[in-house]
């Protein structure tokens, strides 16, 4: 069947892992693979300041949970980021200029998810959220040489696909759409 099925993206998260501003956020910018790489970078900002500010203010009734809640919210969308990635990956989608930003940003992350002191509220989500994002960052890595091979041994490959992107919604542009 020759037809392109569209993403659901933030759907796959399941329920109570993004806003409905940032499952529609995603949704906006999965035609165009670095604008998706940047709007699921933003979200996992927006988890990493969540836990800085919690930890910032005065403990308070139920704040392991809250911590436990946004690491698991962190290991799902890094995970569904990671999924992405794989899916650019093979598709040889050119994402090149934002994987050095975001292994950058996961080292953030990472710092953010290893500061809380050690609970067991949330001891087994904290790994589970490490392990992802490490996961993600193995990834990019890997994505940032085999992508500069790739389109330096097919020149034509990386023209075709700037023509992609610079069309993202036209569908007779040559290539698949997400």
């Amino acid at each position: 069947m020759g037809m392109a099925i569209a993403r659901t993206s933030a759907a796959q998260a399941g329920e109570g892992v993004m806003s409905d501003a940032e499952v529609e956020a995603v949704r906006d910018a999965n035609y165009v693979p670095s604008d998706c790489i940047a709007a699921y970078e933003k979200i996992l900002n927006t988890r990493e300041k969540e836990i800085e500010e919690l930890l910032a203010k005065p403990r308070h009734a139920g704040r392991e949970q809250d911590l436990h809640d946004l690491m698991e919210q962190m290991a799902a969308i890094a995970d569904e980021l990671s999924d992405h990635l794989d899916e650019y990956g093979a598709k040889h989608r050119d994402v090149r200029k934002v994987l050095p930003k975001l292994v950058l940003a996961t080292e953030r992350w990472a710092t953010a998810l290893r500061t809380p002191a050690d609970d067991g509220t949330y001891k087994v989500v904290r790994k589970l959220a490490l392990d992802a994002v490490q996961d993600m960052r193995d990834e990019a890595e890997k994505m940032e040489s085999e992508q500069e091979a790739y389109f330096k041994a097919h020149p034509d490959a990386a023209k075709a696909e700037k023509e992609r992107l610079s069309r993202p919604h036209d569908p007779t542009v040559p290539g698949e759409q997400p």
